[in-house]
C-alpha cells in the first residue's frame, strides 16, 4: 500500500462504518487470528464490526479471544447475506480470490461495499480498492500488525489484539521455523509480548490439546507414510473410513503433512485426505528451499498458495489422484535432486 492508499483509508475510517470481515474457507491460525486481531482493531473506532467466516474453524483455535463472535456462512446463512449485502467496507483477509471464500463467493462478488484485501499469497486476484498483498511476508496476521502501524495506530494493540496476531504468526511460520521468518518478524513478535501475548500460554493453547483419538489418527496417517527415494519424496494418505475410525474432528489433521517433511533427505511431501461429503480429496503440500509447491499445486491439482506450502484438491479417487501424484513426480526429478 502507498501513502495514497493509507491517507484515504485512514479518511475512511475516520467515521463509524459497516464492516465486515471475511477469511477463507476451512480458516486456519492465520485466517482466525488475522480476522479477529483486526476485528478489536476496528471496534476501537467504534466501527460496527462482524468477522464471517464460510465454515467451522478448528477446536484449538476456539479460545482466541473474540472468537464466539465470529459468524459461520454455512450455518448462518440468511444473517452473514444480510451483512455482506448492508456492508460499507469489506475486508477480506488470508485469501485473495473470492472462490477461497467457498460459498460466500457469489455475494461477495455482487457486493457494492468497497473492498481492501490483506494477503499474502501470490497471484491476487484484481477485486479490491485497496490491495495490501506482499508474498514476502510471513503471515496475513504479520500484515494486519503493519497495517495498524501504517495507520500509526500501534499504541492501540493490546492483549486481545496482540494475542489474536501472535497465534497466527506462530502457526503460518511453523513455530517460526520456516524461511518466512524474518528478523522483523521476530521484532513484531517482540513488540506483541510486550503488549500482552503470553508465548508459552499462547502455544499451549494451540499445540497442547492434543485428544487421545488426534494422536492414534496421527499414528494412522504415520503408518501410511510412503517414500519415493529417486524423488526426494515422501506422502500419507488418509482415507475416510480412517478418519471415522479415529473420530476425525476439523482440524485434526494439521501440521501432519510436516512429519513427511521431515525425513531426511526429503525435499516435496504431500498428504491425501479424503472428503466423501465434498466428494474430493484435499491435499496439502509442502516443500524445502526453492522448490515451489504452488506451481505443481496450480498445474496439476487446482489450487495453490506459496513456495513452500500449499493446496488442492482432486476429484479423483484416492488411490488415483496418488497415482496421479506419483506419475508426475518424474519431470519434477531434476529440480528435486538439484536442491
Amino acid at each position: 500500500m502507498n501513502t495514497q492508499d493509507i491517507t484515504s483509508i485512514k479518511q475512511l475510517l475516520s467515521t463509524k462504518k459497516k464492516i465486515v470481515i471475511v477469511s477463507h474457507k476451512n480458516p486456519d491460525g492465520d485466517a482466525i487470528g488475522s480476522t479477529l486481531g483486526l476485528y478489536h482493531y476496528l471496534l476501537k473506532g467504534n466501527h460496527d464490526v462482524h468477522v464471517l467466516v464460510p465454515n467451522d474453524f478448528p477446536t484449538f483455535l476456539k479460545w482466541i479471544p473474540g472468537n464466539g463472535m465470529i459468524l459461520k456462512h454455512d450455518s448462518q446463512t440468511k444473517k452473514c447475506n444480510a451483512l455482506i449485502e448492508a456492508a460499507d467496507i469489506i475486508f477480506t483477509l488470508d485469501f485473495n480470490a473470492f472462490h477461497r471464500a467457498g460459498s460466500m463467493e457469489t455475494i461477495l462478488a455482487k457486493s457494492h461495499a468497497l473492498k481492501i484485501m490483506i494477503d499474502h499469497h501470490q497471484a491476487p486476484d484484481n477485486y479490491a480498492t485497496y490491495m495490501f498483498s506482499d508474498v514476502s511476508m510471513s503471515s496475513t496476521c504479520e500484515m494486519v500488525y503493519h497495517f495498524i502501524d501504517m495507520l500509526g495506530d500501534t499504541h492501540l494493540i493490546d492483549i486481545n489484539i496482540s494475542t489474536c496476531l501472535y497465534v497466527g504468526i506462530m502457526t503460518d511460520t511453523g513455530s517460526f521455523r520456516f524461511l518466512s521468518t524474518t528478523s522483523k518478524t521476530h521484532q513484531i513478535i517482540a513488540q506483541l509480548i510486550e503488549k500482552g501475548a503470553k508465548n508459552t500460554e499462547i502455544h499451549n493453547n494451540v499445540y497442547d490439546t492434543n485428544s487421545y483419538e488426534r494422536l492414534q489418527l496421527l499414528g494412522c496417517a504415520l503408518s501410511n507414510l510412503k517414500v519415493i527415494p529417486e524423488s526426494r519424496t515422501a506422502y500419507i494418505t488418509l482415507s475416510q473410513e480412517e478418519l471415522f475410525k479415529y473420530d476425525y474432528k476439523k482440524g485434526d489433521t494439521e501440521g501432519v503433512v510436516n512429519y513427511a517433511l521431515s525425513l531426511k533427505n526429503t525435499i516435496l511431501a504431500a498428504i491425501f485426505i479424503e472428503d466423501k461429503q465434498e466428494g474430493i480429496i484435499k491435499i496439502s503440500l509442502r516443500s524445502k528451499g526453492n522448490f515451489s509447491v504452488n506451481e505443481l499445486s496450480r498445474a496439476h491439482f487446482g489450487g495453490g498458495g506459496h513456495t513452500n506450502a500449499a493446496g488442492g484438491k482432486s476429484d479423483l479417487s484416492l488411490e488415483a489422484t496418488v497415482a496421479k501424484f506419483i506419475s508426475i513426480l518424474p519431470s519434477y526429478n531434476k529440480a528435486l535432486n538439484d536442491e
